[in-house]
C-alpha cells in the first residue's frame, strides 16, 4: 500500500520513528545537556497499548517501517510485548540503542524478524566512551556488538564526529569494515537545545572521505537506497561499508519520508521541527487520528525546519533536546 501521508512537496512519508522514553542509561554531553533535562512525567507518556494503537493509525494510512528509539527504548518496561505487537502489524521494524541491554533481546529479535540494529558508539577507547557517556559500559557494549554480529544481525555503528573528541578514530572505524559485515555510519554534529553546538567542532562529509581515503586509498561510491539518510560507500576489499550522514553541509532532505512520534505522542514532521502536533490527546479521547496525522504533514518545511542556508541558534534552542526528541 502506498503511503496516503503526502506533504505538500509531494514527498510521501511511510518510515515512523517512535521514541519509547526520554530516559537513558548513558549520559553523552551531545545528546543530553549537562544540566540534564526535565524528565517527562508519566502520565504524559504513551502507555504500550497508546504506541500500538498510534502506529497502527499510521500503518493504515500506509507507514511500512517503524524505527524505534529512545532515550534507550531498552530500558522501557515491557519492550517484550510491546515490539511483538508491533510486529503484528506486519511493517518492518528496526532499533536504534546503545547497545547495553541488547543481549538480552536477541533472541526474541530473532523470532520477529527485527534483524536491522543501529548502536550508538561514538569512541573505540574505553577510557574516551567513559568521558562521552559519563558511564562505564563499554565492554558490555562491544560484547553485545560482537554477538549481534556473530549472529548475522545488521548492524550499522552510529558515530557522531566531534573534533577534539573522536575524529582522530575516523580510521579506526573503517578498520573494523574489514572482515566484517558491519556498517560505519558517520553523523555530523548537530545542534540541540543545550548541546552547545558549534559547527567549529564539527566533521564534514568532505573531510571524512578524504580521511579514509589517505589510509585506505580506493574509496567506492555506493548506490544510496531511496530516502537514504547518508551518502554511502565501501573501500575497495572490505566487507562492511560507512555512510556519513551530512545534516550540516549536504543536507538530504528532497528525498525525505521520515515522521517521528515523541513519547508523549506529539509527532514531528522533521528533527528540527519546532512546531509539533499532538496526536495523543486526541487518541485518548477516542478520536480517529488520521486526519490529524493527514493535516500535519501540511505544515512540514522542505529542508531542516526552514533553516535551509543556516543553522539558527535561535531555532534549534527553541527545540527539544535529542534525548527527548529520540535518537
Amino acid at each position: 500500500m502506498s503511503s496516503q501521508i503526502v506533504d505538500r512537496f509531494g514527498r510521501p512519508h511511510s518510515y515512523l520513528r517512535i521514541s519509547l522514553t526520554d530516559r537513558c542509561n548513558l549520559r553523552c554531553f551531545y545528546c543530553m545537556p549537562e544540566d540534564g533535562i526535565e524528565l517527562m512525567e508519566k502520565p504524559s507518556i504513551m502507555t504500550l497499548e497508546e504506541i500500538i494503537g498510534i502506529a497502527k493509525s499510521f500503518n493504515d494510512l500506509g507507514v511500512d517501517t517503524i524505527r524505534l528509539t529512545g532515550g534507550e527504548p531498552l530500558i522501557r518496561k515491557n519492550f517484550e510485548y510491546l515490539i511483538q505487537e508491533l510486529a503484528n502489524l506486519g511493517v518492518t521494524l528496526k532499533l536504534t540503542t546503545n547497545g547495553i541491554l541488547l543481549d538480552r533481546f536477541l533472541d526474541l529479535f530473532d523470532s520477529i524478524g527485527l534483524r536491522k540494529i543501529n548502536i550508538s558508539l561514538d569512541t573505540l577507547d574505553k577510557a574516551k566512551s567513559v568521558f562521552i557517556t559519563k558511564r562505564d559500559y563499554y565492554d558490555r557494549i562491544m560484547n553485545n556488538i560482537q554477538s549481534a554480529s556473530d549472529r548475522n544481525f545488521h548492524i550499522k555503528l552510529n558515530v557522531v564526529l566531534i573534533k577534539g573528541v573522536n575524529e582522530a578514530e575516523i580510521n579506526d572505524f573503517i578498520a573494523l569494515t574489514k572482515d566484517q559485515n558491519i556498517d560505519i555510519k558517520f553523523i555530523e554534529f548537530m545542534p540541540f537545545k543545550g548541546n552547545k553546538w558549534d559547527w567549529s567542532k564539527g566533521v564534514s562529509q568532505e573531510e571524512i572521505r578524504s580521511t579514509v581515503g589517505q589510509k585506505f586509498g580506493e574509496v567506492l561510491p555506493l548506490d544510496n537506497p531511496k530516502h537514504s539518510t547518508s551518502v554511502n560507500f565501501k573501500v575497495a576489499g572490505h566487507q562492511g561499508t560507512f555512510g556519513i550522514v551530512s545534516t550540516i553541509t549536504n543536507p538530504f532532505c528532497s528525498d525525505c519520508n521520515r515522521i517521528r512520534l515523541t513519547a508523549d505522542g506529539k509527532m514531528k514532521n522533521c528533527l528540527f521541527a519546532n512546531s509539533e502536533t499532538d496526536l495523543l490527546t486526541s487518541f485518548r479521547a477516542g478520536n480517529d487520528i488520521r486526519d490529524l496525522i493527514l493535516n500535519s504533514i501540511q505544515s512540514k518545511k522542505y529542508s531542516r525546519d526552514g533553516m535551509e542556508l543556516k543553522m539558527d541558534s535561535d531555532h534549534y534552542e527553541n527545540n527539544r533536546s535529542m534525548t527527548s526528541i529520540g535518537g
